[in-house]
């Protein structure tokens, strides 16, 4: 696990036992979550709850070089985000840029110059941002983006907040995988259901095979450049072809 650091810190005594406690309801916690977004929401907030100094919680994910903020606690985070975006430069831009290099970073003090990020590390420092640490979240499959913690203060994360971060990460993403196939998975039956209920009002209306109404559904589909769910729907409801 390779990690990007500032100073060295001492880490603070931990009560193991409690803490394992508290792992462990975390991520049954995350997995009895109800949708994709209710889970991120519990993966940001538990930051905030484990993580000593963690003052604000995020998830950046890049769509096309395009930065997505997911699950806030703050408005720091966003503003962070963003910033990062317009500057193209940033650790939780990088982290969540590429599935190659580093999984881990920790800044400990923005309020010195770093090399890396010279134009991103003042501007976040104007924000408010003291110390940074972040976490790739990934799976064996695939990689879903970076869980990025914010401090007000330099200094503030430890050895152990990393250690603490990076096993919440590791729970975090494998809640997040199970949620989008399962969001996925009902999306699926969803679409399912719609198309052959459409399929059966065109085989009533125009007395044709289910062959035959599929087709003309696709062929809809592909003239008008719609997605095919999206052409089913419109004959559930307006009981017509666009």
């Amino acid at each position: 696990m390779s990690r990007w650091r500032g100073t060295r810190e001492d880490a603070v005594d931990v009560d193991w036992g409690r803490f394992a406690q508290q792992m462990a309801a975390m991520a049954r916690d995350l997995l009895a979550q109800e949708s994709v977004e209710a889970t991120l929401d519990r993966i940001t907030a538990s930051a905030t709850e484990l993580v000593d100094g963690c003052d604000a919680a995020g998830i950046l994910v890049l769509r096309d070089a395009k930065v997505e903020t997911l699950a806030p606690t703050h408005r720091l985070v966003v503003d962070s985000d963003l910033l990062q975006q317009r500057l193209s430069e940033g650790p939780c831009y990088d982290a969540a840029r590429t599935s190659q290099g580093e999984r881990v970073f920790r800044i400990s003090d923005l309020t010195v110059e770093h090399q890396r990020w010279p134009a991103y590390a003042p501007q976040a420092r104007a924000l408010g941002v003291g110390s940074m640490m972040g976490f790739l979240l990934f799976t064996e499959d695939e990689d879903l983006g970076a869980l990025n913690l914010y401090s007000r203060e330099p200094g503030a994360f430890t050895e152990t907040s990393e250690l603490v971060g990076w096993l919440l990460a590791s729970h975090a993403a494998v809640a997040f995988a199970s949620a989008r196939t399962h969001a996925q998975m009902e999306q699926a039956v969803a679409t399912r259901h719609v198309i052959g209920e459409a399929m059966g009002i065109l085989m009533g209306r125009d007395h044709v095979t289910e062959k035959e109404a599929f087709d003309m559904l696709r062929h809809s589909s592909q003239v008008n450049n719609v997605k095919l769910r999206e052409v089913a729907q419109r004959v559930c409801e307006k009981g017509s072809l666009p």
